[in-house]
């Protein structure tokens, strides 16, 4: 295990150790809620860069064009690649989230792998986007942080689960085909790791895990680039309970979640997206009883409504998160789907008055 490497900023890594003693640590909200209030449209997607159907960028260095090049393929919706294109947009939201009191900001990156990235055929931006999201996070983190040095504020890089998935056949009539490799996930997140790394990232989060074998071929590439960097940074895993069956997609209950991924040590491990904060509860405190790492949970603004729209307040948010604050099941709190800077405004100041869950001694417990 890497968990003996030294920490590649040693300083910043204990002082995000010191807070998580001293009190819950607030998250950002949703990326994808606040650029849909900005209404862009393909050629604002597209920006200079790509306004001519293929990437100036890459015009002179061997990229292939023609009729079949991804790049003339629509982009609208590619909201990772608005770190290029809409960098302005992207360091405005970081910065909102940071006002609203937000500890720890996550990198526009939920899509920069290679893996998803073919759905818009820009693989070859996968570095670029990660290493370009993280330095965008870490100017936003940094300037406001000037501002009060005494606050930290921490950038998160994140990497997505990907749009496929190694433990499920897309194919009902074929139960063991498997549309991606073990092989294929790893080396698409270790390019993504090693741009974060690069962009200035503080932790790594592999993040909305509804396969556990996709997380394992994240955490394998992480471990593989801190390796090869002879330092590391902390990690954090966030899973997604897809239904009422309370279990990811891949099978597991968080119980079992956190058992699989517990042997890569990480600094937390936690909930997020497909529910809401009621719904997510039973299953946030059994990780605050099983795990040995602080917990984390970033839920949806509720379910979404048959407008794809997510209806609780953040007064509604705030009242539910505060009593998983005041049952001592967190140290680390922000918003997914469908919440804002208010959300998490109201959040901070609901989860304020209460102390971090302690991290439980299991060895004692269990003698």
């Amino acid at each position: 295990m890497t968990a003996t490497l030294p920490w590649i900023d040693p300083r910043r890594a204990q002082a995000l150790q010191r807070l998580l003693g001293e009190r819950i640590l607030i998250i950002d909200g949703a990326m994808g809620t606040m650029i849909q209030q900005h209404h862009l449209d393909e050629a604002d997607y597209r920006g200079e860069r790509f306004a001519h159907g293929y990437d100036r960028a890459y015009a002179s260095t061997g990229h292939a064009h023609g009729d079949g090049c991804g790049c003339a393929r629509d982009q609208r919706g590619n909201n990772d690649l608005l770190n290029l294109t809409q960098p302005q947009i992207i360091s405005g939201i970081h910065t909102q989230y940071l006002d609203a009191g937000a500890d720890l900001i996550e990198t526009n990156t939920f899509n920069s792998t290679t893996v998803s990235l073919a759905d818009y055929g820009l693989e070859h931006l996968a570095r670029e986007l990660n290493e370009t999201g993280a330095r965008l996070a870490r100017a936003a983190c940094d300037a406001v942080e000037a501002k009060d040095p005494s606050r930290p504020r921490y950038v998160i890089g994140v990497l997505g689960p990907t749009s496929r998935t190694a433990s499920l056949s897309p194919d009902v009539n074929r139960p063991g085909f498997r549309a991606i490799t073990f092989d294929e996930l790893r080396e698409a997140y270790r390019e993504a790791a090693d741009g974060l790394i690069d962009g200035g990232a503080d932790i790594l989060m592999v993040e909305t895990v509804f396969d556990t074998l996709n997380a394992k071929a994240a955490l394998f590439a992480v471990e593989e680039a801190f390796e090869a960097r002879g330092a590391r940074l902390p990690v954090m895993i966030s899973g997604t309970i897809t239904d009422a069956s309370g279990r990811t997609l891949s099978g597991q209950t968080a119980e079992a979640f956190w058992y699989s991924l517990r042997h890569s040590q990480p600094l937390a491990i936690g909930l997020n997206c497909a529910l809401g904060a009621k719904d997510l509860r039973v299953h946030v405190d059994i990780l605050a009883q099983v795990a040995d790492a602080y917990v984390s949970t970033h839920p949806n603004a509720g379910l979404p409504n048959a407008f794809g729209g997510y209806d609780e307040t953040p007064e509604d948010m705030a009242a539910v998160l505060g009593e998983f604050a005041q049952a001592g099941l967190l140290n680390l709190v922000g918003g997914c789907c469908g919440t804002t800077p208010a959300h998490i405004a109201a959040i901070a100041q609901a989860v304020a008055a209460h102390p971090p869950r302690a991290l439980p001694n299991l060895e004692t417990a269990a003698a």
